[in-house]
């Protein structure tokens, strides 16, 4: 019961931890959260991931890369499964974006 707890107070605090992305001619039409790690969540550890994609004309995530995380190689396996299913309108471009996890 616990961990149910922690994990959707953690789930909780990610939905409201994303921020824009950083070009204003992407616009998002859908967003996928990340799912926080059981054994993060388990362990109580927080941290954030910042990537960059690159958007085709289509409006599909082509290409994500990880640009910084703390603590590293705990959220950012999450964090681009996640963004490389946003989507945005159709004309492409490149955007930023640092996501949060928050117990």
């Amino acid at each position: 019961m616990r961990h149910s707890l922690i994990l959707a107070a953690g789930l909780a605090v990610l939905a409201l931890s994303f921020a824009a992305p950083a070009s204003a001619d992407l616009k998002p039409t859908k967003r996928v959260e990340p799912q926080y790690p059981p054994e993060a969540a388990r362990a109580g550890t927080q941290g954030f991931v910042e990537v960059e994609f690159t958007v085709d004309p289509a409006g599909k995530v082509a290409s994500v890369s990880v640009v910084n995380a703390k603590p590293a190689r705990v959220f950012e396996q999450s964090a681009v499964r996640a963004v490389k299913q946003w989507e945005f309108a159709p004309g492409g471009g490149k955007g930023k974006v640092r996501l949060d996890f928050s117990l």
